[in-house]
């Protein structure tokens, strides 16, 4: 999910139900609070992120905060069938204290989860993810190793036009990339801001209708009737937040 327009975004995201994903928040810039089912409150800063598991089921809210400027992304990231219905909904705030930073020749990059040759980030339960937060220098370029066989890897330029792997992708644009031993980005006359994302493949039938991903129709319907009924959520939720 991005958002690009200010009337867009203003007037947040209230209270809301997810089931079967994860969401991973990241905010470069701004002020955000988050809210859940069971009172919990955070607040999130320029260049941090949050990290939802909504599992079965789980209700929040996003909130901007007056700011000089707004920019962020949310990646939605897939829970195995298996676990769906079992995950147990669960709050971290990825927090600039534990974030990872490492200088480039022209740049740096912010380790925001998962691994960056051989150091550790944060990483969730069910499926593994590296999110890095880049950012070149005018006509700079860095060389990142691509993962394995069977690997969802995307990039998303937040800042600026980049070159990656010798094609051009405009500002706020998604880029999913095939398989590969070496990814590229570069950047032309202007600096850039670039989110690099991995993660496995699941090869499962995706069932998705507004914020609730399931597998199938029918389970797409029960979440739905349970919404509807008031049953929708089944298991208490965990809340961590390091400050």
């Amino acid at each position: 999910m991005h958002n690009c327009q200010r009337q867009d975004y203003i007037a947040g995201f209230p209270m809301h139900p997810h089931r079967g994903i994860e969401t991973f928040t990241f905010l470069s810039k701004g002020t955000m609070i988050h809210e859940d089912h069971l009172g919990t409150k955070a607040v999130i800063h320029d260049g941090e992120a949050q990290w939802l598991t909504a599992g079965s089921g789980a209700f929040h809210s996003e909130m901007p905060q007056p700011s000089k400027r707004m920019l962020g992304l949310q990646l939605w990231l897939n829970i195995p069938a298996k676990d769906k219905m079992k995950a147990e909904p669960f709050y971290h705030g990825v927090v600039n204290s534990e974030i990872q930073e490492f200088d480039l020749e022209n740049g740096k990059l912010r380790l925001l989860a998962g691994n960056y040759e051989g150091h550790q980030g944060i990483q969730g339960k069910y499926l593994p993810l590296d999110y890095y937060d880049i950012h070149l220098n005018p006509n700079s370029k860095i060389e990142l190793d691509v993962p394995g066989e069977n690997k969802s890897i995307m990039v998303f330029t937040l800042e600026g036009d980049a070159i990656v792997s010798g094609t051009h992708v405009d500002e706020k644009t998604a880029a999913k990339l095939g398989d590969g031993d070496q990814l590229i980005i570069e950047s032309g006359n202007q600096p850039i801001e670039i989110i690099y994302m991995a993660s496995d493949k699941l090869n499962e039938p995706v069932a998705w209708y507004g914020p609730i991903v399931m597998n199938t129709r029918e389970e797409l319907i029960e979440a739905y009737t349970e919404l509807d009924s008031g049953d929708f959520i089944k298991q208490q939720a965990t809340y961590e937040n390091k400050e």
